[in-house]
């Protein structure tokens, strides 16, 4: 359709000070290999400008600039508002998606490929082949893990979400027939107890999940999801506190769940029978360490304030509100 149709490609830098180098060659049909530099559009006249002979960058770049002026006056005039000064690239490439709401069809796709994409963690481990397997499953192609930027992470903060769900559930289940708890700390056990079990089928590759996790630029995101999964147990064991009860309460709950965890992870007993009595042991001295906390005023005090901050902000994270309990 447009046989003297030219392509640009990028072939090299140029070095500042120096006369230009060959930045970019023509290919056309029946047209022979030519060096010229990539300029907008609007530079061109209607046969093309290309960078004059034995012109230092300098002179180039001025030259250009000038233009580029009269350019931005130009459409200031026409009242074009909003209007780049930026080349053709740039301006292709400006749209932002961080200001756009996220795609409804596009997140249910990605759902849809992590969901898939667990099966194949036991072959796979938390990674982007694991991804790509569970895109091939639901009928994506394989590429679909380009959806998931960060890689092996967000399956893993997705099977996180999903057990945080789960646990919701079951906690709502628990206390449908209840007007109060008998036994909050019986009640809590139980519910960790719950919530660990749920990563039985991928404990195996559970490390290399926790060392992902552990990273830099996950932490934020994993404490959250941490923080979280104790406040929801807490608030259904009845935990209505607004005392400084509220805080250690959670705290505590964190720390029995996370050494439980590890623990979890080196038992070869059978039904993981001492990684739940360890648990036991550990809700039992969590009185303890409460009773501690409460008699100093000034730890009161100081802890109250960063720990409400804490989960506030584990909350926000997650982009969660206290609606969906």
């Amino acid at each position: 359709m447009f046989p003297r149709a030219i392509i640009l490609v990028r072939h090299s830098t140029y070095s500042s000070g120096k006369n230009v180098v060959a930045n970019f060659r023509t290919i056309g049909k029946g047209a022979s290999v030519k060096s010229v530099i990539a300029i907008p559009t609007r530079h061109f006249g209607i046969t093309g400008t290309l960078c004059r002979a034995n012109e230092t960058f300098d002179d180039f770049r001025a030259r250009e600039e000038k233009k580029e002026q009269e350019y931005v006056k130009q459409q200031q005039a026409s009242g074009a508002a909003g209007t780049s000064s930026s080349s053709q690239v740039d301006s292709f490439s400006s749209t932002s998606n961080d200001q756009q709401a996220p795609d409804p069809d596009v997140e249910r796709a990605k759902e849809m490929i992590l969901d898939a994409a667990l099966a194949f963690v036991q072959s796979h481990g938390w990674s982007k082949q694991a991804i790509a397997k569970g895109a091939e499953t639901v009928n994506y192609p394989s590429v679909s893990h380009g959806l998931f930027p960060r890689g092996g992470i967000e399956l893993v903060h997705h099977f996180y979400k999903q057990c945080n769900l789960k646990l919701i559930d079951y906690l709502k289940q628990e206390t449908a027939d209840l007007e109060r708890v008998p036994n909050p700390s019986e009640f809590a056990r139980k519910a960790i107890e719950y919530r660990l079990r749920l990563l039985e089928p991928y404990l195996k590759y559970w490390p290399q999940a926790l060392g992902l996790m552990a990273l830099p630029p996950n932490a934020p995101h994993s404490l959250a999801n941490v923080l979280t999964l104790v406040d929801d147990i807490c608030y259904y064991a009845g935990d209505r506190s607004v005392d400084f009860n509220w805080y250690t309460r959670r705290i505590g709950l964190a720390c029995i769940y996370k050494t439980t965890e590890l623990y979890m992870l080196q038992d070869s007993s059978t039904g993981f029978e001492k990684t739940w009595k360890f648990l036991e042991r550990r809700m039992e001295e969590a009185s303890l360490v409460h009773d501690f906390l409460v008699k100093s005023e000034d730890a009161t005090h100081h802890l109250q304030n960063a720990v409400g901050s804490a989960f506030t902000t584990a909350r926000n994270i997650l982009g969660l509100n206290f609606e969906r309990r």
